[in-house]
Parts: C-alpha cells; sequence; structure tokens
C-alpha cells in the first residue's frame, strides 16, 4: 500500500482548501437570493389570493387585483420572443457558419458585444426614434416588444453561436459526406444538437423582458388602464411599471400590496424558466454527442 508523500499531502490540503473557498463563494452567491425571495414571500404573500391575479387594480392603484398589468407583461414577452429570436438564430447560424473570419464579420461580432452593455435607458430612446415615431405605431405593445427584442438581440445571438460553434465538426463533415448540402447539414444536424444551448438564450431574455422598466416606460406601457389592450396597437399596463407605480407614485398604498406585486413578477419569470429548463433537459437528453 502507498503512503502519501509530503507533495501529496500538500495538495490534498491544497484541495480542501480551494474546494471550501469555492463553496463559501457560491453560498455568498445563494445568500442574497434567498434573502430576497423569503422577504417577498414573508411580506407578500398576504396580499397574493386568486382575487389579485384575475381583478382589476380599484381605488387608485391601492385595491384590487393586477391582471392587466399580469396580461400586458405577458402579451409584451411574447412579442419581444417572436420578434426576436427568429432574426436572432438566423444571425447566430449566418456568423457561425456561413460568414467568413475577415474585418467585416469582426466589426458585426464587436457591434453584438457593444449593444449588449448599451443602458437600457438608451434602447428606450431609440425605441421612442424608431418604433413610436419613425414607424408610426405609436405608444404600443408592438413599439415595446419591438424595443426589447433589439435590447435582447445580443443574448440570443451570442448563446445560439456558441451552441452552433459547440457541436462537433465530424457531424458537419458526416453529414455533408453523404451529399447533403450546408443548408440541409445546418437544419437537419447541427441546429437539433444546438436546440438545448439556443434555449439557454431564450430563458435569459425572459428573465429580462419581464422585468424591464425603461424601455416599455417610453414605448407602450399605461400608467393605468381601465381595459385590457384589444391589438398589438394599443397600450398595456405592465408588471415592472406597475410596481414601480404603486412603491413610489401611489399614496395610501397597503404595505403588503408592492411586495405581493414583486412576488408575483419573479413567481412569473419562474415559471416562464421552468418551463423552458423543463423543455431545454429533455432536448438534451435526446441530444447523440
Amino acid at each position: 500500500m502507498f503512503e502519501a508523500t509530503a507533495l501529496n499531502q500538500k495538495n490534498a490540503r491544497t484541495q480542501r482548501w480551494v474546494s471550501r473557498l469555492f463553496s463559501a463563494m457560491t453560498l455568498t452567491l445563494i445568500a442574497p437570493v434567498t434573502a430576497v425571495l423569503f422577504m417577498l414571500i414573508v411580506r407578500g404573500s398576504p396580499a397574493v389570493s386568486w382575487a389579485f391575479l384575475t381583478e382589476d387594480p380599484i381605488n387608485g392603484m391601492t385595491a384590487g387585483g393586477i391582471f392587466p398589468a399580469l396580461f400586458g407583461t405577458v402579451c409584451i414577452v411574447i412579442g419581444a420572443l417572436i420578434a426576436s429570436v427568429p432574426v436572432g438564430v438566423a444571425a447566430a447560424i449566418y456568423l457561425s457558419e456561413y460568414a467568413p473570419d475577415n474585418w467585416f464579420t469582426r466589426v458585426i461580432n464587436l457591434a453584438i458585444i457593444n449593444l449588449a452593455g448599451v443602458p437600457s435607458i438608451v434602447h428606450a430612446l431609440f425605441g421612442v426614434g424608431a418604433f413610436v415615431l419613425f414607424l408610426d405605431f405609436g405608444t404600443s405593445i408592438l413599439a415595446a416588444s419591438l424595443t426589447l427584442a433589439v435590447m435582447t438581440l445580443p443574448i440570443v445571438i451570442v448563446s445560439t453561436r456558441e451552441s452552433l460553434q459547440a457541436v462537433p465538426h465530424a457531424y458537419r463533415d458526416a453529414c455533408m459526406s453523404m451529399g447533403a448540402t450546408k443548408w440541409q447539414t445546418i437544419w437537419r444536424v447541427v441546429l437539433p444538437n444546438a436546440i438545448s444551448g439556443i434555449l439557454t438564450g431564450v430563458i435569459l431574455e425572459v428573465s429580462r423582458t419581464a422585468g424591464e422598466t425603461a424601455p416599455i416606460m417610453f414605448t407602450g406601457a399605461a400608467f393605468f388602464l381601465p381595459f385590457l389592450p384589444q391589438s398589438v396597437y394599443d397600450q398595456t399596463m405592465a408588471m415592472s411599471l406597475h410596481l414601480f407605480v404603486v412603491a413610489t407614485q401611489v399614496p395610501n398604498v397597503p404595505e403588503a400590496l408592492p411586495y405581493g406585486v414583486a412576488l408575483v413578477l419573479i413567481g412569473m419569470v419562474l415559471v416562464m424558466n421552468s418551463v423552458s429548463i423543463a423543455f431545454r433537459m429533455y432536448l438534451r437528453g435526446r441530444r447523440k454527442w
């Protein structure tokens, strides 16, 4: 039986300390999130009920429910997904599979990285100029969704491109050696094996679009509406703006109400993300590598 040398013992001690360090860092990251969720549950759960989820705000938004804001948020998120995912996936396919490695594609990649770092208020002003005024969509669900789509495009592009590049090149070579075209190879082989990574970008986009306030405040979200939108050209209430309003602008709001709105907003994002994660895990289980 071998005995541990001094070097082996030193390496084992170092490994234990490194493991403890990373465990402490993980707990440091988890602790604030857990504390926030615990606070929201404790303070917000008294306000949450079926009526809170299905009724309209009343008495100057100091009572009643949040259904118009909940419905409007779902509409805006779905609109942003419809507008951004096809464009983002198509751009990622071009950059990963078709584009040559030259100065032009490097400029495009730099622009995508810079776009991801632009503050949301700048995207809001762009949305006002491009969609509200220039394209004459007015302050509407359509303008808000397109603004959020532009803001989240880098997330979809980067996650999709990384997923495409993670597919082994041997898959491409084997498919094309059988006589398939490049597009047939991408459509039949590359995309199915990259879909789980693409969904990661979609999950991140849902989380960001549902919680943004500035872009929709300028382009489509309303302070209060006594009715649901009838088309994409109408304004709508939204959860993030509603939370800001009841927390800072409306007097005599019950203490539990803003926390209840925040709790429902986080719960809605978690539900959407959970569905996407479950679907991603299902697809990942079917992956052949």
